[in-house]
């Protein structure tokens, strides 16, 4: 593999990994229907202040949301919508592979 290939895996990697949580898989799907402020994000999970902001801000760092202030609220928006056919994808190979270990049980 060469430097640039390299690169392209790590960068491919580095937006996995942001995704690779399931607190922001869920901010990512609540996001599908569009702009959200974070208390909207918040409802709905258990977790503080400081852990929602900082799965916010890896998924802005990773490219996959952009944010935008509106007076004191603070609105995530999917910077790119296309993670979720990915994401559509990931749920198939869920299935598939639990129809897999279904049949191997019976």
């Amino acid at each position: 593999m060469d430097r640039r290939s390299r690169s392209a895996y790590v960068a491919r990697a580095r937006v996995l990994k942001a995704l690779a949580h399931p607190t922001r898989l869920y901010f990512v799907e609540r996001l599908a229907d569009g702009p959200l402020c974070v208390c909207e994000l918040a409802r709905g999970i258990e977790a503080e202040g400081p852990t929602i902001s900082r799965h916010l801000a890896l998924l802005k760092s990773a490219g996959i949301v952009s944010d935008e202030k509106r007076g004191t609220k603070i609105f995530y928006t999917l910077r790119t919508p296309c993670v979720l056919r990915f994401l559509d994808c990931l749920t198939a190979v869920v299935i598939q592979s639990a129809k897999e270990q279904l049949a191997t049980v019976r």
